[in-house]
């Protein structure tokens, strides 16, 4: 069975950092571009940040660079989302998606499989 189980997220005061993870099925992580998009009351889910298979080509959306580091360690089947220096509006459900090609896409359209979300929140 396909699955992508986010973890990490949680309440933090403005400034403070969070460590996402997406644990994924291992057939469906083998040579797949992963991504982190997320979605805030009232807006359309937007991608954060998306990593090639190999790790070699990275994207970040403006708005997190500097901020946001994504990662992957292909032994443990497992993608990483690094927040620091969180900002009220990076508060929103953050969702771990698998693309069925070894390079990433920033268009949500675009992916196959889908993990349940995990909130975030961000406190002034």
């Amino acid at each position: 069975q396909v699955q992508l189980v986010e973890s990490g997220g949680g309440l933090v005061q403005a400034g403070g950092s969070l460590r996402l993870s997406c644990a994924a099925s291992v057939h469906i992580f083998r040579g797949y571009a992963m991504a982190w998009f997320r979605q805030a009351p009232g807006k359309e889910r937007e991608c954060v940040a998306a990593i090639s298979w190999s790790g070699g080509s990275i994207y970040y959306t403006d708005s997190v660079k500097g901020r946001f580091t994504i990662s992957r360690d292909n032994a443990k089947n497992t993608v990483y989302l690094q927040l620091n220096s969180l900002k009220p509006e990076d508060t929103a459900v953050y969702y771990c998606a698998a693309l069925t090609r070894s390079s990433y896409s920033t268009k949500e359209d675009e992916y196959d499989y889908w993990g349940q979300g995990t909130q975030v929140t961000v406190s002034s």
